[in-house]
């Protein structure tokens, strides 16, 4: 029989090219909170909030892992981070242990390392250097999966998601960029690898030259099929301005994000 998988923020566009790579390899349950119809034979859709654990806890019967795409998706006020990203983040993980899912998938975000620098080369280890409030609830769900890997013996991949795209479409991803394929095959490993604890790994594909190094995700299998560099030709490859912050910084424009904030100031 194959595994069922909870699938949360299904309605938005990595769940989308997800859904597509899967195919039938697993049954899915999508929750979102926005309706979903266009339902393959092997899904179903569930909505439900974040905010609400008792609704969380209502997908858990039956579902062999989590996949957490949902809540906020980029820079927003902090009362919506902290509702759907920092609260919303621990009630799924609480809701999972309460109900006996012990296996999470975790959609971090290379925003929670975006203020290091372009021409820095970064391990997924990488000490935090957040970006935006974003990626500070994205530092705040990776040390949710360390705790209930570390307490509860929940088996956690952070996956620090670059750019999921067919193709990339700038300068700066061509080191973030993940094809869909490659999402997938990453989704499966944190679905798959046995006695994973809490891993933290780049969502990237094989990007020759990337700031990243993925050698983290390699030991656990990952063979990434898709280079950023065979779509180079296409992309304006100028050097970047040294006055704008979006271009020097891993984040990009994300680095700008915050209210009165200046980036080079730290």
């Amino acid at each position: 029989m194959p595994k069922t998988i909870l699938v949360t923020g299904a309605a938005g566009g990595v769940a989308g090219y997800l859904r597509r790579e899967f195919g039938q390899v697993y049954a899915l349950v999508l929750s979102d909170l926005r309706i979903i119809d266009d339902l393959g034979s092997n899904e179903r859709f569930q909505a439900a909030d974040l905010g609400d654990i008792d609704a969380l806890r209502a997908l858990m019967p039956g579902i062999d892992a989590v996949v957490h795409l949902g809540g906020q998706s980029v820079e927003g006020p902090w009362d919506a981070v902290l509702d759907r990203n920092i609260v919303g983040a621990y009630n799924l993980f609480e809701a999972a242990r309460l109900e006996g899912v012990n296996r999470v998938v975790f959609a971090s975000s290379c925003h929670a390392v975006g203020f290091y620098r372009l021409d820095e080369t970064i391990s997924a280890d990488a000490y935090f250097k957040p970006d935006s409030r974003y990626g500070v609830s994205k530092v705040f769900g990776e040390a949710l999966g360390a705790l209930y890997a570390d307490k509860y013996g929940f088996d956690v991949l952070s996956i620090r998601i670059g750019n999921v795209a067919e193709r990339p479409v700038d300068r700066r991803r061509l080191t973030s960029w993940l094809s869909p394929r490659d999402l997938a095959q990453l989704v499966r490993i944190g679905i798959e690898t046995p006695r994973i604890g809490h891993q933290v790994v780049f969502g990237m594909s094989r990007n020759t030259g990337s700031c990243w190094d993925n050698a983290a995700a390699y030991r656990l299998g990952y063979a990434p099929q898709d280079d950023s560099m065979d779509h180079a030709d296409s992309i304006d490859r100028s050097p970047p301005d040294p006055g704008d912050p979006a271009q020097v910084y891993q984040g990009g424009p994300f680095v700008l994000a915050e209210t009165g904030g200046d980036p080079w100031k730290r």
